[in-house]
């Protein structure tokens, strides 16, 4: 599974979970053209390994990730970053479109693109040292990587421009407070925990998760009525999978359920 990474993104498959590690330590994880390809090529193998029912994305180091590297913009070009914020995007649309769950695990700063890049995972684990900055502002650009699209569903449109224009740190208090943030662990348990929260979900009933995944996605763009039809389609889909089947013996028999994610 390593073969997956590459030298800025480190990937290995801890039974049904697949760990990508931002692997630039040295510049706070700072993004590089080979990190975002070294994470959509994880997240095609994700998508076809039937045996990854979860994906955790942390980062090395004393960070989660820095966004955008601050040193290169100077003298990059329009068209290298054109193309650069090409494949950021898609990235952060196969993240959407994955049927299973991702897992963003932060600690440090989440800064720039590597905030939008954890809000573009499904759930998001702080340390109790994490600190949220959008700081594009600060630096004369626009947020990529969804920021505007997240935030202004998060938090509403006023908030969000808040946030944009001014780019003041946001501690992890404020962010479970705002619903950015799903549990906050001490960081010397952070790593632990989270394994053990993306264990427990990759042993949940794995289609109906990834279907939940799409349908909240979907509620944000879509009408009452649009996903009221998509619900029912979707119930008769799941009614004949094995985990539906196996979900319905286990409470007759008054065990636990043991999904397999068909």
């Amino acid at each position: 599974m390593s073969k997956l990474g590459n030298e800025h993104v480190s990937v290995s498959l801890n039974g049904p979970v697949m760990s990508c590690v931002l692997n630039r330590p040295e510049s706070l994880n700072a993004f590089s053209d080979e990190m975002i390809l070294g994470l959509q090529h994880a997240l095609k193998e994700a998508e076809h390994n039937q045996e990854v029912k979860a994906v955790v994305l942390s980062g090395s180091g004393r960070a989660f990730s820095a966004g955008g590297d601050v040193k290169s913009m100077g003298s990059a070009t329009s068209s290298h970053l054109y193309d650069h914020v090409g494949e950021l995007n898609k990235l952060i649309l196969m993240m959407k479109d994955l049927a299973k769950p991702i897992i963003a695990v932060v600690h440090g700063y989440a800064a720039g693109a590597g905030f939008n890049l954890a809000l573009a995972c499904d759930q998001i684990l702080a340390g109790e040292d994490t600190k949220f900055v959008l700081s594009f502002a600060q630096v004369g650009l626009v947020a990529d990587g969804g920021g505007h699209y997240f935030l202004s569903r998060i938090l509403g449109p006023y908030r969000a421009k808040e946030l944009l224009f001014r780019g003041d740190p946001i501690p992890v208090e404020t962010a479970v407070e705002w619903g950015l943030v799903n549990r906050v662990f001490p960081l010397s348990d952070l790593e632990e925990g989270a394994m053990s929260y993306a264990v427990e979900l990759a042993k949940g009933p794995g289609r109906a998760l990834g279907m939940m995944k799409k349908l909240v996605d979907r509620a944000e763009r879509a009408d009452l009525a649009d996903i009221l039809e998509q619900e029912r389609i979707t119930q008769t889909m799941m009614i004949d999978t094995v985990d539906h089947k196996e979900g319905v013996q286990a409470f007759k028999e008054k065990r636990k359920p043991e999904f397999v994610g068909k």
